[in-house]
């Protein structure tokens, strides 16, 4: 045990100086405003930074400083993502966790107070990226279709049917979906709508007549008084409808319709966009729809696609 401490002293351990917490702060709030991240995704970021400064205070011997960023080696890199894998973190995790760290000693180059050419002479941890498991399309509408609810009260099953179609009809992220307010659903005769996604990025969305109707019916048949400025999913006890609840909702009907695990709230969504992409739509507009920042994310649906049809050619085709 060091010197004058006790097993009762609990203050925290200092991994950084001020001036370099202070750089810590100025990039995490760059990339809140210029790259619009969300909230969780920087603290993400903001936690493996800690990681990395954690390390570097003990891999110096010293608070972790501004002073030690322009001595890095690649060595010393090495050495931090050794001692990350020694805890058991993935591939996945151990690329996003430098991905962060990289972006760090860019914003501090930027400033002339380091260098990336260590963090660049790094290769960055391969993985396996895991595709998208989207629905057929019998088993989608399946899902959505009101007469296939467990639910017992009329607006529930209609709360219900609007959310699930929202998801599969328009593609939105069911925390997208159980946002939406009076003045923003979209009711009959409104082929559009605005959506706030990811980072407060907004998009515009076209809406099915099906999904309009599906909306105005829920409004009918809800028992709770809405405010415009409010959520309008509302739980059975009249506050905001949780995700989870329709989590459940969907485990239920999986036992019911006997769908596969896939069948999810995402899955739905992924589902959305590998029918687009069947039927002709084209990967920039998908991309555009679905709200993702970049081309590569949605690439991944073009996996998908071409894994289903080399099913189908390996079992339809004579010589397979």
């Amino acid at each position: 045990m060091p010197k004058g401490k006790t097993k009762t002293d609990t203050s925290p351990l200092i991994i950084a100086t001020p001036a370099l917490r202070k750089e810590q702060q100025g990039w995490l709030t760059r990339l809140g405003k210029e790259r619009g991240l969300s909230d969780a995704t920087l603290k993400a970021y903001d936690k493996d930074l800690d990681m990395f400064l954690s390390f570097l205070t003990e891999h110096m011997g010293e608070v972790a400083s501004l002073d030690h960023f322009p001595a890095l080696r690649p060595a010393d890199i090495r050495a931090f993502m050794a001692r990350r894998r020694a805890t058991g973190l993935s591939s996945r995790s151990l690329a996003r966790s430098m991905a962060g760290v990289r972006s760090f000693a860019q914003f501090l180059e930027e400033k002339g107070k380091a260098s990336t050419a260590p963090f660049n002479a790094i290769q960055t941890p391969k993985y396996s990226r895991s595709l998208p498991k989207p629905l057929t399309i019998d088993k989608a509408r399946a899902l959505v279709d009101p007469q296939n609810s467990l639910a017992e009260e009329p607006w529930v099953v209609a709360r219900d049917s609007a959310v699930l179609l929202l998801l599969y009809a328009v593609g939105l992220r069911i925390s997208e979906a159980l946002a939406l307010t009076l003045k923003t659903a979209p009711l009959p005769g409104q082929d559009a709508m605005t959506v706030l996604g990811k980072g407060g990025k907004q998009r515009r969305l076209p809406v099915l007549p099906i999904v309009q109707q599906a909306i105005d019916q829920y409004l009918s048949l809800c028992p709770f008084e809405l405010k415009e400025n409010e959520p309008i999913f509302r739980g059975v006890r009249g506050g905001p409808l949780s995700p989870r609840i329709i989590q459940l909702v969907i485990q239920r009907m999986r036992g019911s319709l006997g769908l596969p695990d896939s069948a999810t709230p995402h899955g739905l969504r992924h589902s959305f966009a590998t029918h687009l992409l069947a039927n002709g739509g084209d990967l920039r507009t998908i991309q555009e729809l679905l709200g993702h920042a970049s081309l590569s994310t949605t690439q991944a649906y073009t996996e998908v696609e071409m894994t289903e049809l080399m099913d189908i050619y390996k079992k339809a085709h004579p010589r397979s």
